[in-house]
């Protein structure tokens, strides 16, 4: 393995994730040891929302589309990083992809039975 391998591994340019599990409903994009570049794709498919995290907070959530990342797509995380509007250096972000489609037919139970009184719930 070259230095340029090296080199070309350690920045994202495209962040995406692709749902072939059904029942999946989030995804955290693999991010360790790297870091997003400047000007990097977002592709969030037309079932999915993304979101960008600063330290554990909400910073921007995307829609589905094609997006470049840059200080004018990624506003809040701009503030929050005290980014200038022409910052360009390769930046670290928990990104989180999320499944909109309905799930349909999915088990789930608790222990003890549920009551539910229907005169006073409609």
């Amino acid at each position: 393995m070259g230095i340029l391998d090296f080199i070309s591994k350690q920045f994202i340019d495209v962040i995406q994730w692709t749902a072939d599990e059904p029942g999946v409903l989030a995804s955290r994009f693999p991010m360790s040891g790297m870091e997003i570049q400047n000007g990097a794709q977002l592709v969030v498919r037309e079932t999915q929302k993304a979101a960008f995290f600063n330290e554990g907070k909400i910073a921007d959530i995307f829609g589905p589309g094609t997006y470049t990342l840059n200080t004018q797509t990624l506003p809040v995380l701009t503030y929050l990083k005290n980014w200038d509007k022409f910052f360009e250096s390769p930046f670290k972000s928990d990104v989180y992809f999320f499944d909109t489609k309905d799930q349909i037919d999915r088990k789930w139970g608790t222990t003890q039975p549920l009551t539910v009184r229907d005169k006073e719930y409609g």
